[in-house]
Parts: C-alpha cells; sequence; structure tokens
C-alpha cells in the first residue's frame, strides 16, 4: 500500500479550502481565504503578491491570519504580528482509558460551546466553526465543562481543534479523553489527525506528546489587524 504523501500539511489551510472545505472558501486566484463566519484564516501559493487580496478580505473582516510564509500586506496596513505553531501529527489510534460521557454537540449546544471556546480562543472560534467538523464536549451538573473538535480537513488528514477545558474543571483527564474519542473516530473514518499548537503552550504540547503526537514541523500565523 503506498505511503499517503503529508505534503498537503505544508499548507493545511489552502488544501483544506481546496480539497474539502471549498464551500466555505473564499478564493481571490492563488490566495484563499475561509468565510470568516466558519475561521479567518488565509494562505497562498506560488509566491503570491497577498496585498490586494488581504485588502478586500479585510473589508469582512478585522482581525485575521495568515498561515504559512510571510505575506505581503497593503502599504497603509500594520506590520503582521508572528506567532510560530507546531504542527503535530500521530499515526495510531490512541489507547487512553474514556471513563466520562462524551457526547457529540449539536445544533442544541450551540451557545454553551462558543461561550466555553470564546474563553480561551476568541479569536480562532466563530459562529459556524463548530460546522467545520464533529465537536465532542463533556457536560458536569448540566455545565459544558470540556470540548474537542475538528477544524481543518484534506482528504487524507482531519486537524484537532479547540482542546478547551474550562479552569475550574483542570487536571481531571477530560482533555485526554475528548482527544482520544476524537483522533480515533477520526482514524475510523480513515484518515490522520494533526493538531496545531503555539510552541510557548507547553502544557498541551506535553499533554500531546503523552497521547502519541509528535512533532511534524514548525508552521508561522500571521496575525493581521488594520
Amino acid at each position: 500500500m503506498m505511503a499517503i504523501s503529508e505534503k498537503v500539511l505544508d499548507n493545511p489551510v489552502w488544501f483544506s479550502l481546496t480539497e474539502v472545505q471549498f464551500n466555505q472558501s473564499i478564493n481571490y486566484d492563488n490566495v484563499k481565504f475561509y468565510n470568516p463566519n466558519y475561521a479567518v484564516f488565509g494562505s497562498f501559493i506560488n509566491n503570491e503578491d497577498t496585498s490586494l487580496a488581504i485588502e478586500k478580505y479585510a473589508k469582512l473582516v478585522d482581525t485575521f491570519f495568515i498561515v504559512g510564509d510571510k505575506p505581503k500586506l497593503p502599504l497603509h496596513f500594520k506590520e503582521p504580528v508572528k506567532y510560530i505553531g507546531l504542527q503535530m501529527i500521530i499515526y495510531n489510534k490512541i489507547d487512553y482509558p474514556i471513563t466520562e460521557n462524551i457526547i457529540k454537540l449539536n445544533e442544541t449546544h450551540l451557545n454553551d460551546l462558543l461561550a466555553l471556546v470564546k474563553l480561551v480562543y476568541p479569536y480562532f472560534f466563530k459562529d459556524k466553526t463548530n460546522k467545520l467538523g464533529r465537536y465532542y464536549g463533556i457536560y458536569k451538573n448540566e455545565k459544558l465543562v470540556a470540548v474537542t473538535g475538528e477544524r481543518m480537513q484534506t482528504k487524507n488528514f482531519t486537524e484537532i481543534s479547540a482542546v478547551v477545558t474550562h479552569p475550574d474543571y483542570l487536571g481531571k483527564g477530560y482533555a485526554k479523553q475528548l482527544i482520544t474519542h476524537t483522533a480515533n473516530g477520526i482514524f475510523d473514518d480513515n484518515k490522520t489527525p494533526f493538531l496545531h499548537v503555539d510552541e510557548t503552550n507547553l502544557g498541551p504540547i506535553n499533554l500531546y506528546k503523552k497521547l502519541g503526537f509528535t512533532t511534524r514541523r514548525k508552521i508561522h500565523y500571521w496575525k493581521i489587524n488594520h
């Protein structure tokens, strides 16, 4: 059996918007962005001059990110802020005990999901981000206390995202159980899970490593304000 090429993961936004999530994309030739109702990421290929595309997209949303190489901005824009992330990947199902009741979240849970995720990821999670994949959660006393879901998707790879536990419920293994459940579900789809994490976020990085994830590469996020 031929090994599946990971090259698409070198530009995950581009290939997600090309292969699977094209209905959520806004295209400017060699520059693609997510519809900002779903996510605020863009990327480009072929060393494209991104300034015109960025100027157009900036009319739709105030703050957004280019993922990958440094983009060229319109002259009147501020210099982008660079964040360095680790792209991590796992190749085998996770063997970690699941003792909690994990439920698949639907539209009836949306307000709970948005409230919890925006405690941690106000820039990254939008009103329709949950429609990019499946989201799972753990409730305690009718309160959503931990979630994990799926975001970028190519034909062969699915990104695990929104790994969030309420600050009052840390240290109980909820994140490990949710990641296990989510990753193993991706493997059941005959796809490979990957994720992104800020390189300074050592706690989650160590958690992912314990579950079997390895670092594939560093990846740059360029935050654009105008």
